[in-house]
């Protein structure tokens, strides 16, 4: 999985007929340990309702073909979860 944050979307007049309806997000991945950008990007398809500025996590390869938006569709990444916060162990009180 990936952390990213949805930084723009993706328009396509014309898609195969299974993926009409689905919106395309583009994710930035952040790095785990500080948060911020790595500067690598994907184009995800979004499975949560996901919008603007969300931090989210992305599934990719034939687990992105495994939500209930995705199943069986022609997708190479997905947008999984909207994340609310992240926290390692050192950070707990």
């Amino acid at each position: 999985m990936i952390l990213g944050r949805v930084c723009g979307t993706v328009v396509c007049t014309r898609k195969d007929n299974s993926l009409i309806g689905m919106k395309f997000l583009v994710v930035e991945e952040l790095a785990l340990d500080t948060k911020k950008p790595t500067g690598n990007h994907v184009v995800a398809v979004d499975a949560v309702g996901a919008g603007a500025s969300e931090n989210v996590l992305v599934v990719s390869g034939s687990s992105a073909r495994l939500t209930e938006r995705t199943l069986k569709k022609p997708v190479d990444a997905a947008v999984c979860a909207i994340v609310d916060e992240v926290v390692f162990d050192s950070e707990r009180s």
